[in-house]
């Protein structure tokens, strides 16, 4: 076993996640979303965002590499927002996981989280999966956590 995937077994492992559950998890990337597409995601996740809460909403479409491909900032939307919608699509499309694996695993006590670089532990961040692979991720935030999860998941339904 190289070196590398030793180590990411045991952190994995100190975690809480078995081998079985990583199996499982491992999505292959595929090539990037296009922008009609990031498009369509996001305009869902507005429309999911306005119909449960008055709250501007912010919304990150990134690709496998957690690039930047379409961004959407509601008027009035808190500025805090922008940075924490992005970096929860970034570390859906980094982990290959929705965002809320790691608010759970905090919540459980499991301050490892803190350690990964680039994980967000906040609810609102799930990958884009078209044709059984990962081609982006949608980050949401300005609600609650699970308000937030809500708004990405409306985004994240319509790629296929």
């Amino acid at each position: 076993m190289p070196r590398r995937v030793a180590l990411l077994f045991c952190l994995l492992a100190g975690l809480g996640w078995s081998a079985e559950a990583q199996a499982q998890a491992v999505i292959p990337y595929g090539m990037p979303i296009g922008l009609a597409d990031a498009k369509k995601a996001a305009a869902a996740a507005e429309a999911e965002a306005a119909k449960i809460t008055p709250i501007p909403y912010v919304i990150a479409i990134v690709d496998p590499d957690g690039r930047l491909i379409y961004f959407e900032r509601m008027d009035n939307a808190q500025i805090g927002s922008v940075a924490v919608a992005i970096d929860k699509a970034r570390s859906a499309a980094f982990f290959r996981k929705p965002t809320k694996v790691f608010e759970d695993a905090l919540g459980k006590g499991r301050t490892a989280i803190l350690a990964l670089r680039g994980a967000m532990p906040s609810e609102g961040g799930l990958p884009l999966i078209s044709g059984g692979k990962i081609v982006g991720a949608i980050g949401a935030s300005a609600g609650t956590p699970q308000q937030d999860g809500q708004v990405a998941k409306a985004g994240a339904d319509t790629i296929q």
